[in-house]
């Protein structure tokens, strides 16, 4: 059995980045990831829209404004050195009528809050000058958005981490973890490991890896579905940059909005819609363990109680195409079904506690020398380098 300093559960680009932060701290680290999968990035990392945030959206000192700005500089940095491919160009977040302009307002002031500069507020004319096509009430301008292949991104922080000693051990699906005062024994479905520290990054399965260690856990991942369409190759040319609309302040999601991909093509999604599955990628995805954990968690029905029309709308445009172009139309009037191409989806995984609150934070629960990040939504990607500082800050200074 080999032992290890840390062991990280979970190669995702939280997991990465927080093996990466570690062994840049201290390269004499014997630090081992298990992923369960046969490589890095397979699921969320892998699926995610490819933007690099801003920072605008988020609570002023919140975890995720905090990281999401300290980590956009990071981010930036780390692939001038490396050499990775990234575009920073900008994004409009529009209102579409003079109802949405007071969130529009609360949405600008929150970037200044997290010091955001050379926003702008745009007239309805302004809009056309940065996206001919786009229109709407209001909109802001947020010149700090980006755009990348995280994909490209985690593979270099694996590249990294190799380099400095550190392994990634694939096809490991954690099935017990046995804690003492000393040491931690984890069990896969194959193997045993030994380990002083454990950090668990498991995503979409983050939940069911903390309920090893804390049984009565107030929190149950609830699976999202996002799908995407793109706009046919003729018609990318409609979208300069990345169009978004006031996002619904009652649903920790966007809304469906235009993304200009680092490869060129133009993305449109995603939709929201509740997963049976927690890998379901398709809409015939179904587990009945998974779909099981969300319909027995008390929290899920007042989800369903508060968000009932809005789930519906959601369920209707996952099946009708005309009315997903009808929500895009808003943005785009151009657009038309006709320009529209199958796209991927994602599945993006939700904490939500048993009162019904679908958590909007990162959310990361410490208990000596273990640390499960259970909830790193948008923008964990773009946060990565500083929410994997945080953690390794964390479990170096705790005792094991």
């Amino acid at each position: 059995m080999k032992t290890f300093d840390i062991t990280i559960i979970g190669a995702g680009i939280v997991g990465l980045a927080t093996a990466y932060q570690l062994l840049h701290k201290d390269s004499s680290l014997k630090i081992l990831i298990l992923e369960k999968e046969n490589r890095i990035a397979k699921h969320q990392t892998g699926n995610n829209s490819g933007v690099i945030h801003s920072g605008i959206y988020y609570k002023p000192g919140s975890l995720k404004a905090k990281n999401c700005r300290t980590g956009y500089k990071m981010l930036l940095e780390f692939c001038d050195r490396h050499n990775i491919k990234y575009k920073i160009c900008g994004k409009l977040i529009v209102a579409k009528n003079p109802v949405e302009e007071s969130t529009l307002q609360n949405i600008y002031k929150r970037g200044i809050d997290n010091g955001l500069e050379n926003l702008k507020i745009l007239s309805q004319s302004e809009i056309k000058e940065y996206e001919p096509n786009a229109t709407g009430y209001k909109a802001i301008f947020v010149p700090q958005t980006g755009i990348i292949d995280f994909k490209t991104v985690a593979a270099k922080y694996a590249g990294e981490i190799k380099s400095k000693g550190g392994e990634i051990v694939f096809n490991q699906t954690v099935t017990a973890i046995d804690s003492s005062d000393n040491s931690i024994i984890i069990k896969t479905q194959n193997n045993t490991y030994k380990s002083f520290k454990l950090i668990s990054c498991a995503g979409l399965f983050s939940d069911r890896i903390a309920r090893l260690t804390n049984p009565g856990l107030s929190v149950r991942i609830i699976p999202f579905r996002g799908e995407y369409y793109n706009l046919k190759t003729e018609r990318k040319d409609l979208i300069r940059g990345l169009i978004y609309p006031v996002p619904d302040v009652r649903f920790p999601f966007l809304g469906v909005h235009f993304t200009t991909k680092i490869n060129g093509s133009v993305e449109v999604g995603p939709n929201a819609v509740l997963a049976f599955k927690r890998e379901g990628y398709s809409k015939s995805g179904f587990s009945f363990k998974d779909s099981f954990e969300t319909f027995t968690w008390p929290g899920f029905y007042k989800v369903i109680g508060k968000y009932w029309k809005m789930g519906l709308g959601e369920f209707y445009r996952s099946f009708s195409k005309k009315a997903f172009v009808k929500e895009l139309k808003k943005l785009v009037p151009a657009v038309t079904p006709e320009y529209l191409e199958k796209g991927g989806a994602g599945v993006r995984a939700q904490a939500c506690d048993k009162s019904g609150g679908l958590i909007d934070d990162f959310y990361i629960v410490e208990n000596k020398n273990i640390i499960h990040v259970l909830n790193a939504p948008s923008p964990a990607a773009t946060a990565s380098l500083a929410i994997g500082d945080y953690i390794a800050k964390k479990i170096l200074t705790a005792k094991s």
